[in-house]
C-alpha cells in the first residue's frame, strides 16, 4: 500500500491500493465512532461497485443506507443537496455518523459539501472511482455544489477522514473519461514538477498508474498543507480552471468534460503567457503536444468575448480583479493579479 499524509487542520491519510475498497467498512470502524453510514453515488458506478462498499459495511456490523443520483455534472445542484438531506434526516443520522462519497468529482464534492454542512459537520470517507478524483478532487477537502450563475459558486472547506483509492476502479471508466483525469494530471505537471511533465510525455500513463496517483495526490497535499483555504499557494492548483470553468458554464455544463475544459484552459493561459511576456516561449506548444497524447482538445469554439465574460462569475474574483494563474516555464507557475476589464485582451490572440 501506498500512504500520503495529509497535514491539516484535520489530518488524515490517502491510502493507494488496488483492492482496498473491499476494506472500506474496517476502515470506517478503525477511524470513526460511527454506526450509521450513508454512500453517495450515482448511476453509473452503483452498478459496479456499490454493492461492494455495502457488504465491506455490513461486514462491520454497520447501518448503511444509499443515494444514488443521475450521474454528470447536471445533478452538482443544491436540489440533489436537499435529496442527499433527507436520507440523512430520515435515517436519523448523528454528528458521529459518516458519509462515504463513492464516485468521480461531483459524488465527492457534493457529499463532502452535505457532510460539511448537515448537523453543522460530519464525517465523510472518499472513495473516489474516477481517474479525476483520484489524482485531484477527492484530496484538500474543497466541497460544493454550481449554481446556474457559474461553478462551485456554493461550498465550504471540509477534510474527509480518510481516502482510499483504489486503480483497478479505472478499468470499468470508458477512455473520455481517463481523457478528463489526464487534464487535472496534466496541470500538476505544468504547475509544479516539470520532470513529472517530461515523464508524461515519455512514457505510457496506464504502465504506471499508481505512481501518476502518488504524485499527484503528494503535490497537492504538500499545496494544501501549506494553504489550506485557498489563501495563497493554493490558487495555483487553479491553472487553466478559470477559462475552463467558463467554457463550463457556456456550454451549461454539458458536452465538455471538466478535465476536458481544463486542457484548453491551460492552453489558453500559456499562450496568453507567452503573448504578455511572462512565459517562456514554446511552453503552449508542449502543452498542446501533451494534451494531444491523451486525448484531450485545445481549442474550444467559445469566443474569447465569452469566455471573458463568463469569467466574471468566477470565485476568483475580488471586486474588480481576477486572479489568473500563469507559468514561467514547465514546473514554475506564479498568480497575476488582472483588474477584470482587462481579461479580454490579455487573453485575446
Amino acid at each position: 500500500m501506498r500512504t500520503v499524509h495529509v497535514h491539516t487542520g484535520k489530518p488524515y491519510d490517502i491510502m493507494i491500493e488496488r483492492g482496498i475498497l473491499d476494506r472500506c467498512g474496517a476502515y470506517v470502524r478503525e477511524l470513526t465512532q460511527a454506526e450509521k453510514v450513508v454512500v453517495v453515488t450515482d448511476d453509473n458506478v452503483a452498478p459496479h461497485y456499490l454493492w461492494r462498499v455495502i457488504n465491506a459495511l455490513d461486514q462491520q456490523g454497520l447501518q448503511v443506507k444509499t443515494h444514488i443520483f443521475p450521474a454528470g455534472e447536471k445533478s452538482k445542484t443544491l436540489d440533489t443537496i436537499a435529496d442527499i438531506y433527507k436520507v440523512l434526516a430520515d435515517f436519523r443520522m448523528t454528528r458521529k455518523d459518516v458519509l462515504v462519497a463513492l464516485g468521480g468529482g461531483v459524488c465527492g464534492d457534493m457529499t463532502g459539501f452535505a457532510a460539511a454542512t448537515y448537523l453543522r459537520g460530519v464525517g465523510f470517507m472518499q472513495i473516489p472511482t474516477s481517474l479525476l478524483a483520484q489524482v485531484d478532487s477527492s484530496v484538500g477537502g474543497k466541497t460544493g455544489v454550481d449554481l446556474p450563475q457559474g461553478k462551485n459558486l456554493v461550498g465550504a472547506f471540509h477534510q474527509p477522514f480518510a481516502v482510499l483509492i483504489d486503480p483497478d476502479t479505472l478499468k470499468t471508466l470508458p477512455d473520455k473519461f481517463i481523457a478528463d483525469g489526464m487534464g487535472e494530471v496534466i496541470k500538476y505537471g505544468c504547475i509544479k514538477n516539470a520532470a513529472f511533465f517530461d515523464f508524461l510525455e515519455n512514457e505510457n500513463l496506464t504502465d504506471r498508474i499508481e505512481d501518476v496517483i502518488e504524485v499527484c495526490v503528494s503535490i497537492k497535499r504538500d499545496v494544501v498543507s501549506r494553504d489550506e483555504h485557498e489563501a495563497g499557494e493554493r490558487m495555483l492548483l487553479n491553472f487553466g480552471h478559470t477559462l475552463g470553468h467558463a467554457i463550463e458554464k457556456l456550454r451549461g455544463f454539458a458536452g465538455i468534460t471538466h478535465g476536458m475544459a481544463v486542457a484548453v484552459g491551460m492552453v489558453l493561459m500559456a499562450r496568453a503567457g507567452e503573448r504578455n511576456g511572462h512565459t517562456e516561449a514554446g511552453t503552449a506548444d508542449r502543452i498542446v503536444r501533451l494534451c494531444e497524447k491523451y486525448g484531450l482538445p485545445t481549442e474550444d469554439s467559445a469566443t474569447v468575448h465569452g469566455m471573458a465574460e463568463a469569467a466574471k462569475g468566477d470565485k476568483k474574483t475580488a471586486g474588480s480583479r481576477i486572479n489568473l494563474v500563469l507559468l514561467r516555464k514547465i514546473g514554475d507557475s506564479f498568480t497575476l493579479n488582472l483588474p477584470l476589464n482587462e481579461l479580454e485582451a490579455f487573453i485575446t490572440e
